[in-house]
């Protein structure tokens, strides 16, 4: 989203929620998957040494 949308600093939270939001519709209309770059098992090995 940061290299989509918002790549750019934005002054307010209301030009932010609007782009954010236009965003999303885009991405909702073309319906774009996210592409994982890993499985949830190398997540929770790699990841281990923040959970509580």
């Amino acid at each position: 989203m940061d290299i989509e949308c918002t790549g750019r600093r934005i002054g307010d939270l209301e030009t932010l929620a609007r782009e954010v939001a236009a965003w999303t519709e885009r991405r909702n209309d073309h319906e774009k998957k996210i592409n994982w770059k890993f499985t949830r098992e190398k997540a929770d090995k790699k990841l281990s040494k923040y959970y509580v």
